[in-house]
């Protein structure tokens, strides 16, 4: 089982765009930098996450009142392709970010979405281990679905990777999560779209002057807080 992304911190900046600022960003974007070899014939993929809370909704009022760190866990998967869903802890340090991901089954997924703690507890994966031992301390349970489109660019300078993230939507009913036709509703204004920046120690000078944008604000974007808000 091959675990990706443990230790290391990256830089993450998030801007709230417009239908038209993120067609003229893309268009910049595209022509520097090479779009994710992953993105199928449509040019994106779909993205599906269950994020986990404990009994106090700990991670929801974290973000709320701005701690520092603190940490979100989900199960995501891509395009409803089941064989390959992963369990992933996502920590925040002021401006930087910290991913671990582990690879688990369907199986293993359906236990922890479920509590079925038994079925985990003898995980060799590192970050299985760590939502068992939390997720039986806190009681942790599954809150939020999110849902999104995201059409992703790389470059190998910097590790940058640039992500529009289009139709942003969650759905409450957390035991469909499984279930190809989901109901979801939209949880941005018409119209409004994210964009993400990340990347290891520095922002090349060249992506940084393509990044500016008039009246493009930086922001402090959670997309499970802004999910889970209206249901809390």
């Amino acid at each position: 089982m091959r675990e990706q992304g443990t230790g290391k911190y990256r830089y993450e900046i998030k801007y709230v765009c417009s239908d038209l600022q993120m067609l003229q960003m893309e268009e910049k974007i595209s022509v520097i930098l090479a779009r994710d070899p992953h993105v199928g014939g449509n040019g994106f993929y779909t993205i599906r996450s269950l994020y986990f809370d404990d009994y106090y909704n700990s991670a929801f009022y974290e973000k709320e009142d701005g701690n520092n760190p603190r940490e979100k866990y989900r199960l995501r998967y891509y395009n409803n392709d089941k064989s390959r869903i992963h369990l992933e802890i996502k920590k925040k340090s002021g401006a930087k970010i910290q991913k671990e991901s582990s690879p688990v089954t369907e199986k293993e997924a359906e236990a922890m979405a479920e509590g079925q703690w038994t079925e985990i507890a003898g995980s060799s994966s590192r970050v299985v281990q760590k939502f068992f031992l939390n997720g039986m301390t806190r009681i942790f349970r599954p809150k939020i679905i999110v849902e999104y489109d995201r059409v992703p660019y790389i470059c190998r300078e910097g590790n940058v990777r640039i992500t529009f993230d289009k139709n942003i939507r969650s759905s409450s009913q957390v035991e469909e999560f499984w279930k190809e036709d989901l109901a979801t509703r939209p949880v941005m204004p018409s119209g409004q779209h994210l964009l993400e920046v990340k990347f290891d120690e520095f922002l090349p000078d060249y992506i940084y002057n393509t990044l500016q944008m008039e009246h493009m604000v930086q922001t402090a974007f959670s997309k499970y807080y802004l999910c889970r808000k209206y249901t809390i």
